[in-house]
Protein backbone atom coordinates (compact mmCIF):
# COMPACT_ATOMS: atom_id res chain seq x y z
CA UNK A 1 0.00 0.00 0.00
CA UNK A 2 1.12 3.31 -0.61
CA UNK A 3 1.05 6.38 1.21
CA UNK A 4 -1.67 7.57 -1.01
CA UNK A 5 -3.60 4.54 -0.58
CA UNK A 6 -3.58 5.89 3.32
CA UNK A 7 -7.60 7.33 2.60
CA UNK A 8 -8.43 4.10 1.11
CA UNK A 9 -7.09 2.18 4.60
CA UNK A 10 -8.86 4.65 6.38
CA UNK A 11 -12.07 4.37 5.09
CA UNK A 12 -12.11 0.68 5.61
CA UNK A 13 -10.82 0.61 9.63
CA UNK A 14 -13.73 2.83 9.95
CA UNK A 15 -15.77 0.76 8.54
CA UNK A 16 -14.54 -2.17 10.30
CA UNK A 17 -14.53 -0.43 13.55
CA UNK A 18 -17.85 2.21 13.06
CA UNK A 19 -20.08 -0.52 15.33
CA UNK A 20 -17.26 -2.62 16.57
CA UNK A 21 -15.55 0.10 18.21
CA UNK A 22 -18.71 0.01 21.12
CA UNK A 23 -17.30 -3.73 22.37
CA UNK A 24 -13.94 -3.21 21.15
CA UNK A 25 -12.29 -3.33 24.59
CA UNK A 26 -14.84 -5.84 26.05
CA UNK A 27 -14.20 -8.25 23.40
CA UNK A 28 -10.78 -7.93 22.30
CA UNK A 29 -9.30 -8.61 26.15
CA UNK A 30 -9.96 -12.76 25.68
CA UNK A 31 -7.34 -12.91 22.57
CA UNK A 32 -5.13 -9.72 22.82
CA UNK A 33 -2.61 -11.24 25.12
CA UNK A 34 0.35 -9.39 26.65
CA UNK A 35 -1.27 -5.93 26.41
CA UNK A 36 -0.77 -5.06 30.10
CA UNK A 37 2.69 -6.61 30.24
CA UNK A 38 3.80 -4.00 27.47
CA UNK A 39 2.32 -1.18 29.54
CA UNK A 40 3.87 -2.30 32.19
CA UNK A 41 7.67 -2.94 30.82
CA UNK A 42 7.44 0.74 29.50
CA UNK A 43 9.66 1.91 32.47
CA UNK A 44 8.85 5.68 31.50
CA UNK A 45 11.18 7.90 32.73
CA UNK A 46 9.45 10.83 35.14
CA UNK A 47 8.19 12.97 32.97
CA UNK A 48 8.91 11.20 29.87
CA UNK A 49 6.31 11.02 26.62
CA UNK A 50 4.84 8.07 24.82
CA UNK A 51 3.56 7.62 22.00
CA UNK A 52 0.98 4.66 21.33
CA UNK A 53 0.80 4.11 17.41
CA UNK A 54 -2.73 2.65 16.75
CA UNK A 55 -3.91 3.42 19.54
CA UNK A 56 -7.45 3.06 18.95
CA UNK A 57 -10.42 3.19 21.75
CA UNK A 58 -7.52 4.93 24.24
CA UNK A 59 -7.86 1.35 26.21
CA UNK A 60 -4.18 1.17 26.52
CA UNK A 61 -3.09 5.22 26.99
CA UNK A 62 -5.47 5.26 29.77
CA UNK A 63 -4.09 1.88 31.06
CA UNK A 64 -0.55 3.81 30.91
CA UNK A 65 -2.30 7.28 32.04
CA UNK A 66 -2.60 5.46 35.32
CA UNK A 67 0.65 3.44 35.86
CA UNK A 68 2.63 6.53 34.84
CA UNK A 69 0.71 9.43 36.25
CA UNK A 70 3.49 12.21 35.15
CA UNK A 71 4.02 11.00 31.91
CA UNK A 72 2.82 12.82 28.47
CA UNK A 73 0.92 10.61 26.51
CA UNK A 74 0.30 10.78 22.51
CA UNK A 75 -1.90 8.81 20.33
CA UNK A 76 -2.24 8.28 16.72
CA UNK A 77 -5.02 6.66 14.87
CA UNK A 78 -6.12 6.49 10.95
CA UNK A 79 -9.82 5.68 12.16
CA UNK A 80 -11.48 8.53 13.15
CA UNK A 81 -14.55 6.82 14.94
CA UNK A 82 -12.00 5.19 16.50
CA UNK A 83 -10.40 8.46 18.13
CA UNK A 84 -13.58 9.54 18.94
CA UNK A 85 -14.57 6.82 21.09
CA UNK A 86 -10.75 7.58 22.66
CA UNK A 87 -11.48 11.35 23.09
CA UNK A 88 -14.65 10.44 24.86
CA UNK A 89 -12.54 7.73 26.86
CA UNK A 90 -10.48 10.84 28.03
CA UNK A 91 -13.36 13.07 28.79
CA UNK A 92 -14.74 10.81 31.27
CA UNK A 93 -12.09 8.98 32.62
CA UNK A 94 -9.21 10.65 35.28
CA UNK A 95 -6.92 11.59 32.48
CA UNK A 96 -8.65 15.21 31.48
CA UNK A 97 -6.05 16.25 28.72
CA UNK A 98 -2.84 13.94 29.37
CA UNK A 99 -3.49 12.19 26.20
CA UNK A 100 -3.44 13.89 22.89
CA UNK A 101 -4.38 12.42 19.68
CA UNK A 102 -3.84 12.57 16.74
CA UNK A 103 -5.74 11.41 13.55
CA UNK A 104 -2.83 9.68 11.17
CA UNK A 105 -0.95 6.84 8.91
CA UNK A 106 1.36 5.36 11.29
CA UNK A 107 3.73 4.61 8.27
CA UNK A 108 3.58 7.98 6.76
CA UNK A 109 3.29 11.30 9.34
CA UNK A 110 5.24 13.68 10.95
CA UNK A 111 5.28 13.49 14.68
CA UNK A 112 6.42 17.35 15.19
CA UNK A 113 3.33 18.58 12.88
CA UNK A 114 1.16 16.49 14.63
CA UNK A 115 2.19 16.56 18.21
CA UNK A 116 4.74 19.64 18.30
CA UNK A 117 7.89 17.39 19.07
CA UNK A 118 10.05 15.41 16.82
CA UNK A 119 10.92 12.36 19.57
CA UNK A 120 9.54 10.24 22.36
CA UNK A 121 11.01 8.46 25.32
CA UNK A 122 8.78 5.49 24.40
CA UNK A 123 6.65 4.50 21.40
CA UNK A 124 5.01 1.38 21.93
CA UNK A 125 2.13 -0.52 19.17
CA UNK A 126 0.00 -2.76 20.75
CA UNK A 127 -1.75 -5.77 18.16
CA UNK A 128 -1.07 -3.12 15.30
CA UNK A 129 1.01 -3.93 12.99
CA UNK A 130 -1.05 -6.77 11.62
CA UNK A 131 -3.56 -4.89 10.81
CA UNK A 132 -1.21 -2.10 9.01
CA UNK A 133 -0.88 -3.22 5.57
CA UNK A 134 2.88 -1.15 5.13
CA UNK A 135 3.83 -2.61 8.28
CA UNK A 136 7.73 -2.53 8.23
CA UNK A 137 7.46 1.05 7.02
CA UNK A 138 5.48 1.38 9.81
CA UNK A 139 8.31 -0.51 12.18
CA UNK A 140 10.82 2.53 10.67
CA UNK A 141 8.17 5.21 11.10
CA UNK A 142 8.50 4.50 15.00
CA UNK A 143 12.00 4.14 15.46
CA UNK A 144 12.57 7.18 13.78
CA UNK A 145 10.18 8.87 16.62
CA UNK A 146 12.00 7.26 18.93
CA UNK A 147 14.59 9.46 21.07
CA UNK A 148 18.08 8.47 21.21
CA UNK A 149 18.41 6.03 24.24
CA UNK A 150 14.77 5.16 24.66
CA UNK A 151 12.60 2.21 22.92
CA UNK A 152 9.89 1.08 21.10
CA UNK A 153 7.72 -1.57 22.51
CA UNK A 154 5.60 -4.03 20.19
CA UNK A 155 2.78 -6.21 21.03
CA UNK A 156 1.68 -8.63 18.31
CA UNK A 157 0.63 -11.90 17.30
CA UNK A 158 3.24 -14.63 17.06
CA UNK A 159 3.62 -17.06 14.98
CA UNK A 160 1.50 -19.75 16.79
CA UNK A 161 4.71 -22.20 16.00
CA UNK A 162 4.07 -23.91 19.41
CA UNK A 163 0.32 -24.50 19.18
CA UNK A 164 -1.75 -27.17 17.62
CA UNK A 165 -1.82 -27.08 13.55
CA UNK A 166 -5.55 -26.85 13.55
CA UNK A 167 -5.40 -23.95 16.56
CA UNK A 168 -3.51 -21.85 13.84
CA UNK A 169 -5.16 -22.69 10.99
CA UNK A 170 -8.57 -21.30 12.59
CA UNK A 171 -6.97 -18.62 14.14
CA UNK A 172 -5.70 -17.12 11.01
CA UNK A 173 -8.89 -17.35 8.76
CA UNK A 174 -10.57 -15.99 12.03
CA UNK A 175 -8.36 -13.12 11.76
CA UNK A 176 -8.66 -12.23 7.87
CA UNK A 177 -11.70 -11.99 8.11
CA UNK A 178 -10.97 -8.46 10.33
CA UNK A 179 -8.64 -7.51 8.08
CA UNK A 180 -5.91 -8.96 10.59
CA UNK A 181 -2.83 -10.84 9.65
CA UNK A 182 0.34 -12.23 11.60
CA UNK A 183 3.47 -10.69 10.83
CA UNK A 184 5.38 -13.67 10.74
CA UNK A 185 8.61 -12.15 9.46
CA UNK A 186 8.62 -9.99 12.34
CA UNK A 187 11.79 -10.77 13.91
CA UNK A 188 14.06 -10.39 10.65
CA UNK A 189 12.68 -7.16 10.05
CA UNK A 190 13.45 -5.91 13.90
CA UNK A 191 16.51 -7.40 13.16
CA UNK A 192 17.55 -5.39 10.21
CA UNK A 193 16.24 -2.16 11.66
CA UNK A 194 18.96 -2.88 14.85
CA UNK A 195 21.36 -3.44 12.82
CA UNK A 196 20.87 -0.09 11.10
CA UNK A 197 20.49 2.23 13.74
CA UNK A 198 22.99 0.01 16.16
CA UNK A 199 20.04 -0.55 18.34
CA UNK A 200 19.71 -3.64 20.82
CA UNK A 201 16.61 -5.98 20.40
CA UNK A 202 14.82 -8.01 23.12
CA UNK A 203 12.32 -10.95 21.35
CA UNK A 204 9.94 -13.04 23.20
CA UNK A 205 7.13 -15.51 22.14
CA UNK A 206 4.81 -16.13 25.27
CA UNK A 207 1.55 -17.88 24.94
CA UNK A 208 3.03 -20.83 22.69
CA UNK A 209 4.06 -18.44 20.44
CA UNK A 210 0.31 -17.11 19.89
CA UNK A 211 1.92 -13.56 20.66
CA UNK A 212 5.47 -11.80 20.04
CA UNK A 213 6.61 -9.15 22.64
CA UNK A 214 9.48 -7.11 21.07
CA UNK A 215 11.37 -4.17 22.49
CA UNK A 216 13.90 -2.15 20.68
CA UNK A 217 16.20 -0.10 22.64
CA UNK A 218 17.95 2.42 20.73
CA UNK A 219 21.54 3.83 21.53
CA UNK A 220 21.95 6.90 23.20
CA UNK A 221 23.36 10.67 21.79
CA UNK A 222 26.60 10.29 21.26
CA UNK A 223 29.12 13.19 20.94
CA UNK A 224 29.60 13.28 17.22
CA UNK A 225 32.55 15.93 17.19
CA UNK A 226 34.29 15.23 20.84
CA UNK A 227 37.63 17.51 22.35
CA UNK A 228 40.35 16.95 19.97
CA UNK A 229 43.02 15.66 22.09
CA UNK A 230 46.49 17.68 21.86
CA UNK A 231 49.67 15.83 21.03
CA UNK A 232 51.81 15.03 23.94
Amino acid sequence: MSTADGPVHAQLMDGVYRYQRHIYDLTRKFYLLGRDRLIDGLAVPPGGTVLELGCGTGRNLALAARRYPDARLFGLDISRVMLETAQRRMRRGTMGMAAFLAEGDASAFEARALFGRPHFDRVFLSYALSMIPPWQRTVAAALDCTAPGGALHIVDFGRQENLPGWFRAGLRRWLAAFHVSPRDSLREVLESECAKRGASLSFDSPFGGYAVHAVITLPGRRDINPPSRRAP
